[in-house]
């Protein structure tokens, strides 16, 4: 992913580290946009259109970085990746389920944000080529989810669903080849890039959050179905499976 004309919008409160951040980008070549609290955020993707969103979840103020999440989610697909020195793993998966695409635990080094950064935008450029030239929907075989993908619309029986941008495609990987066993690695490198590929336990937390929206029953999942060892197949057949 090459960073000219990206646009990436850092928001901590933080002075020191912004100006890290912002230094740090712009030598790889990246325009930068700052804020440095909720609202700031807010105003900077309405009105400059980033293409990269690195938040901070503990910001003063009424807004906060989750607040930012969903609040952005409701108008655009941009990625986020959090920055946070929280590391407890509810925390994460909040900030997951709230729309974020990546989450980074302070401190980290540069590299490992620099390929961060590559990877989500990267995703972000892989998931508009596949909407041009991918199937425009997918359905599983009872018909019950549905999945508009040009519109990034995900409907389970007669509800939509809201899904977060690396949700959509992590459900959108498994139906395009439903029936068939998708390795983690596989799965890990299909949808956040191929810096990844050895993070199990990252995409069992992705995996929970998307049967929490599309299953029934979660704990006993009737789609995404786990292949203990392996990864994850969703499912093509009416007769039920164990799991």
């Amino acid at each position: 992913m090459r960073a000219k004309g990206k646009r990436i919008l850092v928001v901590d409160d933080e002075d020191p580290i912004r100006r890290m951040l912002s230094r740090n980008l712009k030598g790889s070549g990246y325009e930068v946009l700052v804020a440095e609290n909720g609202k700031q955020a807010l105003d900077a993707v309405h009105d400059h259109r980033p293409d990269l969103i690195l938040l901070d979840l503990c910001m003063p103020g009424e807004i906060s970085g989750l607040d930012v999440c969903v609040k952005v989610r409701t108008f655009t697909s941009v990625p986020i990746i959090v920055l946070s020195a929280m590391t407890e793993e509810k925390q994460k998966v909040r900030a997951l389920d709230l729309g974020a695409d990546d989450y980074l635990t302070k401190p980290f080094s540069n590299d490992e944000l620099q390929a961060r950064v590559r990877a989500c935008l990267r995703r972000a450029q892989a998931m508009e080529i596949a909407a041009e030239h991918e199937p425009e929907t997918l359905a599983s075989a009872d018909g019950h989810i549905f999945m508009d993908v040009p519109a990034r619309q995900v409907r389970v029986g007669s509800q939509d669903v809201r899904l977060t941008p690396t949700e959509f495609e992590l459900l959108r990987q498994l139906m395009l080849s439903s029936g068939k066993v998708l390795t983690h690695r596989t799965l890990l490198r299909a949808v956040w890039g191929p810096e990844y590929g050895e993070e199990a336990d990252y995409l069992r937390v992705y995996v929970r959050q998307l049967r929490l929206k599309i299953e029934t029953e979660p704990s006993h999942p009737h789609y995404i179905l786990t292949e203990p060892g392996v990864g994850y197949v969703f499912r093509t057949h009416a007769e039920a499976r164990n799991i």
